[in-house]
């Protein structure tokens, strides 16, 4: 059921939105030099990577595998992707993720397939699910939380998932991106964007 409800609201989402897409993609090609699209390996389902898909914020010239930008006048963001990012509409290439089987609407946010390493047994549940487009980090703090409170959330629903439940972070995070909240981290270090990291 879970996987007939993705394919439907992502179906719906593309054919709906797909006048918006190609003009952001068109936006980005005029007023910033690269792809309009970004890739990149995340890690999937059983640890299994896949290629992830996301409008480029970010000029080409910074390490794609860094940390992600801390406010919005990261001097790394492109025009453009500033007001991506502020309305996470640079994630919206993710519907087809989510179509291919990749992804599915709500769970946790896919991360680097080399962070895997990193995590204790606890954490490594957040690999029984598919990753999400959105899921409880996104409506709990997001960009304000730190790595091991998104791991427990990720955890968390993985313990508690359920239709309803996937229903209310939908609805949840649909209010956060028209509030625009959380998106960046109240507090980063300017030392930071002069060595040039940062995350597509």
């Amino acid at each position: 059921m879970k996987r007939l409800f993705d394919i439907a609201l992502s179906l719906i989402a593309v054919v709906i939105l797909s006048p918006l897409l190609l003009i952001i993609g068109a936006t980005i090609k005029l007023f910033s030099k690269g792809p309009a699209i970004f890739k990149q390996e995340r890690t999937g389902k059983g640890g299994k990577g896949f290629i992830f898909y996301k409008f480029r914020t970010m000029k080409l010239d910074v390490d794609p595998f860094g940390a992600s930008p801390k406010s919005s006048e990261d001097p790394r963001l492109t025009k453009i992707g500033k007001l991506l990012r502020e309305y996470s509409l640079d994630e919206l290439p993710q519907l087809f993720n989510v179509l291919k089987g990749d992804m599915s609407i709500v769970g946790p946010r896919p991360l680097y397939v080399s962070q895997m390493s990193e995590w204790n047994e606890r954490q490594k549940k957040r690999l029984l699910v598919k990753p999400g487009l959105t899921g409880l980090a996104q409506i709990h703090g997001r960009g304000e939380l730190t790595r091991e409170e998104k791991l427990e959330l990720d955890v968390k629903y993985v313990e508690t998932a359920g239709f309803l439940a996937d229903m209310k972070i939908i609805l949840a995070t649909i209010a956060q991106v028209f509030g625009r909240k959380n998106i960046y981290e109240k507090r980063y270090s300017e030392a930071e964007f002069t060595r040039g990291e940062g995350k597509q």
